[in-house]
This record gives C-alpha cells, structure tokens and sequence, in this order.
C-alpha cells in the first residue's frame, strides 16, 4: 500500500474501532450503574448475592413480577461464564489486532469490526454470519474473538468451540445418548456460535455427520456462525458440499480469505 493508501486506511479504522467502543461503553456504563445499586443491597451476613430478589432475579410487586436490578449483571456474567472463552483468549480485541501486516489483513479486519458493528442489524437474516479461510498464523483466531469479545461486552451470548478438542469430546461419548446430545445441543442452540479452527487435522465421516448435524440446525434456524479455518472455498465443498454450502451461504457477504508468503501473523505481525 502506498502511504496515502495507508493513511487512509488508518483512519477508516480508527472510525470503526471508535464505534465498537461506543457500543461497548454504552453497555458497560449499564453494568456499572447495576453493579453499583447491587452493592447498596447485599447483606454480608446473607449468601445471597442480591438481598431485593434473593437470587430469583424477580421481584413480586403489586402489579406482578418484574426485573431485579442485579438481573443484567447476572446475565452478563453468565454469558462470560459459559462462552468457553479462556482469560487468555479474552484479551484479544480489535484494538490490540496489528492490521498493517498486509493488504488482505487489513480488508479482513476492517471487515471484522464491520460484522461486529452490525450484528444486532443482521443477526435473524439468513446470511448473519462470517468465516474467516486462511494459512496458520493469519490472524484468523483473533479476529474471531475479538467479534466474539465485543458481542459478549454488549451482553450478547457466544460459546466457543474449539473445534478438534470438541470433536474429540463429542466423539468419546457417541455411545451416551445422554452425554452426546448435551454436549451437540450446547453448539446447535448457541445464540451465537465460534466454531475455532474447522477441520484441523484428520476428517471422518463421524465428523461430518457430527458437523451437519450442528451446522445444519444452526443454518435452518438462521442462528449465527463465527469460523476460522485453513480450508478455502473449494476445499469446504470437497469435503462435504452440503455443509459447505450452507457455510458460504450463510457468511455470504463475510467470506474472508487471507493468503500471501507474507501473512504469518504469529512471525510478521509481532
């Protein structure tokens, strides 16, 4: 890029990291001002963490039942709780993405912080989703949290699933009825579901089915998928076509591709 390309791009980001964080900042304020009216209510000599509702998250009133105060916090600790997103993994944001390695990594993440910024806009249409293909140390996994960070930081729920560590999980317990639909249930009824690293390593036909199964439910449903993953377009339509084309159909207007000698973000984005 020439340097009034890069210029121009500097600020284009500068713009769309400006508007996450006004987002962000709005919901955190929310939190705030309900973690400060929660504090006034606890008793330490009780075990509830709300003395008001008692942990019900309700309060009864004359008129019926309505929201407690501490409700949102709780909620929003939850959705921490239960993404699956380790402390490591929930420092990655945009604002610490190094863009600049490459022309490409740029597009992807000028088109990361779009996709994070429209959400709530695209999140019941069909294509509500976004997939990031590439080669190792592209740059993929972080852009994938830092959407997940940001939707999370405005209360909205993300499981992560890594996907060779949940594949083999899934797999040792396929003869535990039980165990084997909790554990694919938790990813198919995901309100927003990050799908880490598709296909890495050896594929079966247990994995496909497993796959379709999670990806078909989410694509009939038109519940969002965030994805990284080394296979290009034609590589996901080789291994299985229907669930392919249920990927690229539902991330249509965010396909992301990163290639280049260059773009090993873990060597050259330092």
């Amino acid at each position: 890029m020439t340097n009034k390309e890069k210029e121009i791009l500097k600020q284009r980001v500068q713009n769309l990291i400006l508007t996450v964080k006004k987002q962000e900042s709005m919901t955190t304020n929310l939190k705030e001002q309900d973690r400060h009216l929660e504090t006034l209510e606890l008793n330490q000599d009780t075990e509830y963490k709300c003395l008001k509702c008692k942990d019900r998250l309700f309060i009864e009133t004359d008129e019926g039942f309505k929201e407690c105060k501490c409700r949102k916090l709780r909620i929003a600790e939850n959705i921490l709780k239960n993404s699956g997103v380790s402390e490591e993994f929930r420092k990655l944001k945009f604002d610490n993405f190094n863009y600049q390695v490459d022309s490409s990594v740029a597009k992807a993440f000028t088109k990361a912080i779009e996709y994070s910024n429209y959400f709530e806009q695209i999140r019941e249409i069909r294509r509500n989703s976004i997939i990031f293909m590439g080669q190792v140390g592209s740059g993929k996994t972080h852009l994938s949290l830092a959407i997940a960070n940001s939707l999370m930081n405005r209360s909205i729920s993300v499981i992560y699933m890594p996907y060779r560590d949940s594949m083999t999980l899934i797999k040792q317990n396929i003869m535990d009825e039980e165990t084997y639909r909790r554990e694919v249930g938790k990813y198919k009824s995901a309100k927003v579901l990050l799908i880490d690293d598709l296909y890495k390593g050896n594929i079966t036909n247990s994995d496909i089915n497993i796959m379709f199964e999670i990806i078909n439910y989410r694509y009939l449903n038109k519940m969002p998928l965030i994805v990284s993953t080394e296979k290009n377009f034609d590589e996901l339509l080789e291994i299985d076509e229907a669930i392919g084309s249920r990927l690229i159909e539902m991330s249509k207007n965010y396909l992301i591709e990163l290639k280049g000698k260059r773009l090993n973000y873990r060597i050259y984005g330092g």
